[in-house]
């Protein structure tokens, strides 16, 4: 049996963690589904809460035995993905799965659930202000902040495939805008 699965999708830094975050600490039937990657850990981060952290090779034996539902080379050797295992856990545990993700891998996850699905895209006000953001990170070297901030620019045209766009200028109203449409998605049969 499966459930419902929301899909929340955005550029780099345009706030979609923080708003899953948020959304997370009042809907309880929600789960994260943690994602996959072969990126570097940042400090802080944990192995299995924020990601799957794996290796180049181990994520492409995973693809080999469709173990992913989903996944994208992002960046070269810079893999990001979703678990099957991962979403059979939350269901396992009778919630709804929420994924944070980037803007192609949601549209595929939305292509497979169909009506079971709610893919909500959060844009940023402008494209500098997600620069903006992604400066005070203190994360990115500039050649990395360069091509994010390419890779916003081409995922913003994607947008109006999504089923609802959240603009994030204001992150409380973002929050409250998100929270009222997932608890409606939640509520329909």
């Amino acid at each position: 049996m499966t459930g419902k699965v929301i899909i929340v999708s955005a550029p780099s830094g345009a706030g979609k963690t923080s708003i899953v975050k948020h959304v997370l600490q009042f809907l309880p039937e929600l789960r994260f589904s943690t994602s996959a990657t072969t990126r570097t850990k940042r400090e802080g981060e944990i192995n299995g809460k924020d990601y799957h952290f794996l290796s180049v090779d181990d994520f492409k034996k995973g693809i080999k035995r469709d173990e992913f539902l989903e996944w994208e080379e992002v960046y070269a050797n810079q893999f990001y993905g979703t678990l099957k295992s991962e979403i059979q856990r939350i269901w396992d545990e009778g919630k709804t799965v929420i994924f944070d993700v980037d803007v192609k891998g949601g549209l595929n996850i939305k292509k497979y659930f169909g009506d079971k699905a709610l893919a909500i895209f959060v844009e940023p006000p402008t494209v500098q202000e997600l620069e903006n953001r992604l400066r005070k990170r203190g994360t990115e070297t500039e050649e990395s902040l360069r091509k994010r901030v390419e890779k916003a620019e081409y995922e913003l045209s994607f947008a109006p495939r999504f089923d609802k766009i959240i603009l994030n200028d204001d992150l409380e109203v973002a929050r409250a805008e998100m929270l009222q449409t997932i608890r409606q998605f939640l509520d329909e049969e």
